[in-house]
């Protein structure tokens, strides 16, 4: 199954539009929605909580950003009650180990993607998500 919408967020320009491209080369959503700033996103994902149609199926999270980093989103986002399913994916450069462990925490995210995202990594997501959806 084919993703419909998938957000990127991260504060990165540049990631943005690398990550988007690979997306929209390789067929992994119908939708690309990029946020640089996270409450925007989170805000955008409280106001169409109760619309499914209007909601992304996979969010592409950084961690390391200004204001609201990814696990403050994801502490804000586990607060919020959807009418679907939402699968997301850490897509970061860290390589800490207590920032893989840390996913651990978060049923949500299906899996720690380390940065530079590519072809690859992207098809490895798609078979998660795939699995999960089945």
């Amino acid at each position: 199954m084919k993703n419909k919408i998938t957000y990127v967020i991260d504060d990165d320009k540049l990631s943005i539009k690398l990550m988007s491209m690979l997306i929209s080369k390789n067929n992994f959503c119908d939708e690309i929605i990029s946020f640089f700033n996270p409450q925007t996103a989170l805000d955008e994902l409280k106001n169409n909580a109760s619309t499914p149609s209007k909601l992304p199926d996979v969010i592409l999270l950084d961690l390391n950003m200004p204001i609201l980093d990814g696990w403050q989103f994801l502490d804000e986002f586990t607060l919020i009650e959807f009418s679907k399913k939402i699968i997301v994916f850490i897509v970061s450069s860290s390589i800490d180990p207590s920032d893989l462990e840390m996913t651990k925490k978060y049923p949500i995210v299906k899996d720690y993607i380390i940065k530079p995202l590519n072809a690859e990594k992207l098809k490895h997501a798609s078979l998660l998500i795939e699995n999960e959806v089945c």
